[in-house]
């Protein structure tokens, strides 16, 4: 059963030896906490309120930098998992806006956000184009970010591939209240996952951003949630529940499954599918 945290915290444009510190800070205060896994905000090394391209490299920064490379000595040391949000300069012009998964003992692996709004530094990035589940000592986790959230079948095909949990960096903004209150928790029983959605704090270029981060359960109950302060969430998740897709209300009279009950078959064709979805066996 690990225990996961959010850090829903402020981040200072820019100042990327400043607020990799903070992550690492962090990372210690909680091995004491006894956390496993630890999510930080999009966009969390860097900051996200690019206006130019030419701003890009204010806050980007390569996947093999020695910002990532002190966040995984820090998982090394404490023996933690850590999904950490940052803007990515890639090879060339390319840039990506990227949460690194940390695990003890191995390369970092990178998400790239798949889904982008015309909002700050996700204007000048190259979108993902997969969805990858990462197996870990704890289980298997799924990464989102932000606007990804948006879209169902972003979650959706992270659970057919055997999620335990969606992982979610965000920087929402003002205006993003749905996404904190309604979406996230229509993705977590939607799917029978657990959600943990990690938005920062503070203000940034004009732009203000609202908190509200939750860690939810697969049938929708919020285990712990923030305002709109810097605040540590902290719950324990029982990936077995995650696992089980069928609901039982009153056995043998009021039961329904969450993948079993799906048509893929009829899905397949309005999508250009020749081969149907199907769920991925763990």
């Amino acid at each position: 059963m690990p225990r996961v945290a959010c850090v829903q915290m402020d981040v200072t444009y820019g100042d990327r030896d400043g607020n990799t510190r903070r992550i690492i800070d962090h990372i210690h205060v909680l091995k004491a906490q006894n956390v496993d896994i630890v999510v930080f905000p999009e966009c969390s090394i860097g900051g996200y309120c690019v206006e130019t391209p030419e701003q890009r490299s204010e806050v980007a920064v390569p996947a093999y930098s020695n910002h990532l490379l002190q966040i995984q000595e820090a998982v090394d040391v404490h023996d933690m998992i850590a999904v950490v949000g940052f803007a990515e300069s890639g090879e060339g012009d390319c840039f990506y806006n990227s949460a690194a998964l940390f695990c003890p003992g191995e390369n970092p692996r990178v998400y790239h956000k798949t889904h982008l709004p015309e909002l700050g530094y996700d204007r000048f990035v190259t979108p993902g184009d997969d969805f990858p589940v990462f197996d870990t000592k704890h289980g298997r986790l799924g990464l989102l970010i932000c606007f990804d959230i948006r879209f169902p079948e972003a979650a959706r095909i992270l659970a057919l591939k055997g999620a335990d949990a969606i992982l979610l960096p965000t920087n929402w903004p003002t205006g993003a209240d749905i996404s904190a209150d309604l979406l996230a928790l229509a993705r977590a029983v939607e799917n029978k996952v657990y959600v943990a959605t990690c938005n920062r704090v503070g203000t940034e270029k004009g732009f203000t951003f609202i908190g509200k981060s939750k860690i939810i359960d697969p049938m929708g109950t919020i285990l712990a949630s923030a305002g709109a302060e810097e605040k540590v969430l902290i719950a324990d998740l029982d990936f077995e529940v995650s696992r089980n897709k069928r609901n039982v209300t009153v056995p043998g009279k009021h039961e329904t499954t969450i993948f079993d009950s799906r048509r893929p078959e009829l899905y397949a064709s309005f999508f250009g599918h020749t081969v149907p979805i199907t769920v991925e066996k763990q």
